[in-house]
């Protein structure tokens, strides 16, 4: 293995001191310098390859520059773009992120906690899996600045930067109604998390403020282990016998993907026979042969918004803040108002 360069053999490359080289290479005391040396140096340096040791830097200053980011799945084009942003904006703040996927497991998410704590993350920012509270407490107990992202448990008092679920899923709804649709149904999750059943309770808000009796059938839980077999049942459900739904939210983009298979393999047109609303800005939402009306999450500002709070936090760790911020509807060809759809 090759020597790792130093600052000593820059400086005796340069005919200096190796605290004239600290200093030039940390950006400090320039002003005492003069402009042609520190030229010298950096040239010297870029010449010999030299990169910080950051171990010995972190152990210096107690820091390590780095931030951790736990999501549910990185394949999720969700939190993919998500992590996009928070890495953007943490390279912009001077920091490199590190990266894993729970795959909705707490043994693995606490797994995965503490092998980001041991490589002495300066922040964490985490999208909590259910049955997790434990593990957060265990944080806020252990003084470990962190700031929930797109989940967060109303039980706990802890900073967090999510969507109005509420909300998103109402506009949803609302949109439905007002181009005609009375019998609407949903599938979302069975599931004990916040953000989701926030999102079944702006669906059933929407039916009452527009005076449509909810009906227990139309709103179907799906297990996320037995996901596939549970949605075509649901989806066939929905769509078959008498008085069939008009319309379907679904509450996910992993749902809504997995319920456009369903919708296409059991020959239903969309908009023709059932209008869709989909979750999430991904590619199939304009690819699909009837672009579909969608909810889209406010991704970068969620995850500037959840670095930045982080960072304050790492600075004032006695500081909560909590953001549920607005989502927005593309509406698109998938629910075209009912009348119109009739007359074609």
């Amino acid at each position: 293995m090759a020597k790792r360069t130093s600052l000593k053999d820059i400086a005796q490359l340069v005919g200096v001191s190796t605290a004239l080289v600290s200093y030039v290479l940390n950006n400090k005391r320039e002003n005492r310098i003069s402009k042609a040396v520190a030229q010298k140096i950096r040239k010297a340096a870029q010449e010999l390859n030299y990169q910080p040791n950051q171990i010995a830097k972190s152990l210096k200053t107690n820091k390590t520059r780095t931030l951790g980011l736990l999501v549910a799945d990185i394949a999720n084009p969700f939190f993919s773009s998500l992590a996009r942003y928070i890495e953007d904006e943490a390279d912009r703040q001077g920091y490199t992120l590190i990266f894993a996927s729970s795959d909705e497991n707490p043994q693995k998410f606490r797994k995965l906690i503490n092998t980001l704590l041991s490589r002495n993350v300066d922040g964490l920012l985490i999208a909590p899996p259910e049955g997790t509270q434990d593990q957060i407490i265990q944080l806020q107990q252990q003084a470990t600045p962190f700031v929930l992202i797109d989940r967060y448990f109303p039980d706990l008092r802890t900073s967090y930067v999510a969507l109005d679920n509420h909300q998103a899923i109402y506009l949803a709804t609302e949109h439905l109604i007002r181009s005609g649709f009375r019998r609407i149904g949903m599938l979302t999750f069975q599931t004990e998390l916040t953000h989701i059943n926030e999102r079944t309770r702006g669906y059933r808000s929407a039916l009452n403020d527009h005076q449509i009796p909810f009906k227990k059938r139309w709103l179907r839980e799906i297990s996320r282990s037995n996901l596939i077999p549970e949605v075509a049942k649901a989806i066939h459900e929905l769509t078959a016998g008498h008085n069939p739904v008009e319309a379907i939210v679904f509450a996910s983009n992993t749902l809504a993907l997995c319920g456009l298979r369903q919708l296409k393999s059991q020959s239903i047109r969309i908009p023709d026979n059932v209008a869709v609303v989909s979750f999430d800005e991904t590619d199939i939402n304009d690819l699909f042969h009837s672009p579909l009306t969608y909810v889209r999450q406010p991704l970068q500002e969620m995850g500037q918004l959840a670095t930045r709070i982080l960072l304050e936090t790492m600075s004032a760790n006695n500081r909560i803040t909590q953001a549920n911020l607005p989502a927005t509807l593309v509406v698109q060809a998938s629910t075209q108002p009912l009348a119109v759809s009739l007359l074609d």
